[in-house]
């Protein structure tokens, strides 16, 4: 070809299309590699569900397009609430999305319909795709579709869904348990509790942390008692003291139950140890109200001790400690074990008492959306008042402002205050309302 190319095809005849192929070879050489010889793939599969409406779809290419971007999960987890898929135009980008930000797939599954399945067999950057639900079966389903089945089954029937989980324990693969395991949160119980002690002793760290976390809030089970043993053995309560002597050593027992024995950097063993014994053990074991507990002198270990109890709210879910223990070290993880209306009336007060700081920002990031009329208020008129001395730090607070407040209040966010900032607020949950209201199938 190349000689071909040099003297002319009048001197040195070519067969063939020499412009053609001498195309071909360049983009061959730049390259580096041969050209992909095989067959093309086969079409994309017709789609089994409608998609979003026009305006619906219009909204998500705004969305991605960087319009309130950060949006974009709360559009794709209304839209597959309503059982639609995204338009085939907008699968590229979203599956290039899922790539990076593992927070948005678990609706992707469902949205991309079989085009965006399709798509993620031919790309192994967006493979993640296909370990997405879809909506088949236990027996038919991949990891993700069989979470989903188990979770729904057991929210309808939750001694049935350990059932099958039992069944087919000692098959599944050890990331698979560790994420089975967390499905019985919901629907817990101490019929539960066999099945969870005998997880204790699973091969893989992950099982036994997942176990032991839903064992300690199980207050009557075989391990938490444990824990109440290895907390009587190192704490004493007397009169208005708690006096403290942290383990002295982490044996096998306390690691199967769940006791990591090395400390993060910068706590040291013994106190790692003591705040994971008092995480783990029932509250019932101080035997008094947190707030009186909270009252006690405690010589030593006194900030370890008050950081277990929080991680033991935490982790038990018990309403009241959680109550008392965010005035001592306000957390969002300590919203978590309140009723979404309790939430929001602790952080509404707490908003009017505390001053606009990163603290104030994690609190109301860990409130469940969508807030209502007295925390939107609260958060408004904190709005109102630093817009009026420090205006450039309100960023974060009226972007959370709009995105979690209920859409159906953008009215009593346009007429609280003329106010730049406000009125910003007052456009995103315009927006967010519109976004809503174009879903309805």
């Amino acid at each position: 070809m190349a000689s071909t190319a040099l003297v002319g095809t009048g001197r040195r005849p070519y067969r063939g299309d020499l412009l053609a192929d001498a195309a071909v070879e360049v983009a061959r050489r730049r390259a580096g590699r041969r050209t992909d010889e095989s067959a093309p793939p086969a079409p994309a599969p017709a789609e089994e569900q409608a998609a979003v409406g026009r305006r619906a779809a219009e909204r998500l290419v705004r969305i991605i397009g960087g319009d309130h971007e950060r949006l974009l999960p709360e559009w794709l987890a209304a839209a597959a609430a309503t059982g639609r898929r995204v338009p085939a135009y907008a699968l590229p980008e979203l599956l290039e999305r899922g790539r990076r930000d593992r927070s948005i797939r678990v609706h992707l599954g469902v949205l991309a319909g079989r085009r965006g399945r399709w798509l993620a067999g031919l790309d192994p950057a967006w493979d993640y795709l296909l370990e997405e639900p879809t909506g088949e079966t236990w027996e038919l389903g991949g990891a993700a579709d069989r979470r989903a089945h188990l979770r729904a089954l057991r929210a309808a029937d939750p001694a049935r869904a350990r059932r099958l989980l039992e069944s087919t324990w000692e098959r599944e693969t050890p990331d698979d348990r560790a994420e089975f395991v967390e499905v019985l949160a919901d629907g817990l119980s101490m019929d539960d509790e066999p099945f969870l002690e005998e997880a204790l002793d699973d091969r893989r760290r992950e099982v036994r942390q997942a176990a032991a976390n839903l064992l300690t809030r199980l207050p009557g089970s075989r391990m938490s008692q444990r824990m109440a043993a290895r907390v009587s053995a190192c704490v004493s309560v007397t009169g208005q003291t708690i006096a403290v002597d942290p383990p002295k050593e982490c044996d096998r027992a306390m690691e199967r139950d769940g006791i990591r024995p090395k400390p993060p950097r910068g706590i040291g063993e013994r106190a790692w140890w003591l705040q994971q014994v008092i995480a783990r053990a029932p509250l019932s074991i101080w035997g008094g109200p947190p707030a009186a507990l909270l009252k006690l002198k405690i010589p030593d270990w006194d900030a370890e001790v008050k950081a277990a109890w929080v991680r033991a709210a935490v982790l038990q879910k018990d309403p009241e400690w959680a109550r008392a223990m965010f005035g001592w070290d306000p957390i969002a993880d300590l919203l978590e074990a309140l009723p979404p209306d309790e939430q929001q009336e602790l952080a509404a007060h707490f908003v009017k008492n505390h001053d606009l700081d990163s603290q104030l920002i994690m609190v109301l990031g860990g409130v469940s959306s969508h807030w209502r009329e007295g925390l939107a208020t609260a958060v408004l008129r904190k709005i109102v008042k630093v817009a009026a001395t420090q205006p450039w730090n309100l960023g974060e607070l009226v972007k959370l402002a709009g995105e979690h407040i209920d859409p159906a209040l953008f009215l009593l966010a346009e007429s609280y205050s003329p106010v730049e900032p406000i009125q910003q607020v007052a456009a995103l949950l315009r927006f967010r309302a519109d976004m809503y209201k174009e879903l309805v199938p």
